[in-house]
């Protein structure tokens, strides 16, 4: 049978009445087994054993304890705030526009339009900032942009496009 944890004399009544109160309370589900693993500990369970229930390293059962016994708070076994994915600062909304309303003739591609590949490219290399096609275009269908193709007009009207189409020379 595996040895019970040593600090368990660490642990007063008025703790594990204050872990079952948070136990009952909490609506995250990975704090709720952090506290029900660290109240297990407070009340006597070997910690093996509560590792085997939750799942986990001895060790992290041992870091949830010690977090809890620094501060004597339930609330010290939660999660810090994490940053996740780092956000597209370079690429803002303005820059996008600004992006966008140039040709890309001018920003020295042979394209006579913006596609979501040739934006993404145009952003790694210019922008340095990495970005997937995809998102490009969820980002700017937020903004409001509809990808259509280009209807291409001619500047001039040929003065014989009439005879060549065998209409009559007044249209």
């Amino acid at each position: 049978m595996a040895r019970p944890f040593s600090k368990r004399e660490a642990f007063t009544r008025a703790d594990r009445r204050r872990l079952a109160r948070a136990l009952d309370a909490t609506p995250v589900a990975r704090v709720y087994r952090r506290l029900a693993a660290v109240l297990a500990v407070a009340e006597g369970e070997p910690l093996v054993a509560v590792a085997r229930r939750a799942r986990v390293d001895r060790t992290t059962v041992r870091r949830w304890v010690d977090r809890y016994l620094a501060a004597r708070d339930p609330n010290a076994v939660a999660d810090d705030a994490r940053r996740g994915r780092p956000r597209l600062r370079l690429l803002t909304d303005r820059r996008l526009r600004q992006v966008l309303g140039t040709d890309p003739r001018a920003r020295g591609y042979h394209a006579a339009t913006w596609t979501a590949p040739l934006l993404a490219a145009y952003c790694a290399e210019h922008l340095h900032c990495a970005v997937s096609p995809r998102t490009l275009r969820r980002r700017l269908h937020a903004l409001g942009y509809r990808w259509k193709r280009p209807r291409y007009r001619y500047a001039h009207r040929a003065t014989h496009l009439a005879q060549k189409k065998g209409l009559s020379a007044v249209a």
